[in-house]
């Protein structure tokens, strides 16, 4: 099979204006998530609509394409990315352009998701520990999910799933692996075509989260898991929280 992979990246972010070109220990953000992921799969293209993000890609030696400003979600500027780069590949990857340190070990997960012919789209999981406590599996930035016996997707929320009759809140952890949703995404290539051209869901609307509409129309998602959660940057303080996690992986190596 061959893989592709697409890293959707905006300038324009309401939180972050600019995130794609910020400066992390030396190199810009999307050069950092261009080199991290270039080494796991067949091929890797940036999506953008900005004309400093393509010259920034074009500038480091990375495959860019430009993209229309006006798509409404990530995945919508992969498809026409794909469709565009044309090519015989089998699996699209989506990558996020705000992961800099996400790791070959996920890539390689969501990708070996499609050696079961039935996997239509593949995502990640990771487990919560008991020891996050239930403030963690609370939150509902940190969306969970549950699992059919193969590995499928049944249902994504942003509320506690399932619910433990019978049992203390406190006790939920140690009762029940709940598992927690990593956003990284794939898609076999006529499979993206499709969601693109689906209208937005009832579940999708209520719960804010795009995967519901595929689930909602019969779509199965095969669910990889995970132990590894990486540092996603959505502000200017998650900036230098990253920095000082790369000062400290520095000093840690040179000290071995």
């Amino acid at each position: 099979m061959r893989f592709i992979g697409v890293i959707p990246a905006r300038y324009a972010s309401s939180r972050f204006p600019g995130k794609p070109l910020a400066i992390l220990g030396g190199k810009t953000m999307i050069q950092r998530v261009y080199e991290q992921v270039k080494t796991v799969l067949d091929d890797v293209f940036v999506a953008t609509d900005d004309q400093r993000i393509f010259d920034q890609v074009t500038a480091f030696g990375g495959k860019v394409i430009m993209t229309s400003p006006d798509h409404k979600s990530g995945t919508d500027r992969i498809q026409e990315a794909v469709t565009k780069i044309g090519g015989d590949y089998d699996v699209v990857v989506n990558i996020q352009g705000d992961e800099p340190f996400i790791q070959r070990s996920q890539i390689e997960t969501v990708c070996h998701c499609f050696d079961d012919p039935d996997t239509q789209i593949a995502t990640l999981g990771k487990p919560f520990t008991a020891e996050m406590g239930m403030e963690a599996i609370e939150n509902p930035n940190s969306p969970k999910i549950v699992l059919d016996n193969k590995g499928y997707a049944m249902y994504f929320s942003r509320s506690i799933i399932p619910y433990i009759r019978g049992k203390e809140k406190t006790e939920w952890p140690k009762q029940y692996p709940f598992l927690k949703h990593i956003g990284l995404y794939a898609y076999r290539t006529e499979v993206l075509e499709e969601i693109t051209q689906l209208p937005q869901s009832s579940l999708e609307i209520a719960e804010s989260l795009e995967q519901l509409r595929w689930l909602q129309n019969g779509y199965r998602i095969k669910v990889g898991t995970t132990d590894v959660e990486t540092i996603g940057i959505d502000t200017p303080a998650d900036l230098e929280r990253a920095e000082e996690f790369l000062k400290t992986r520095a000093s840690s190596s040179s000290s071995r």
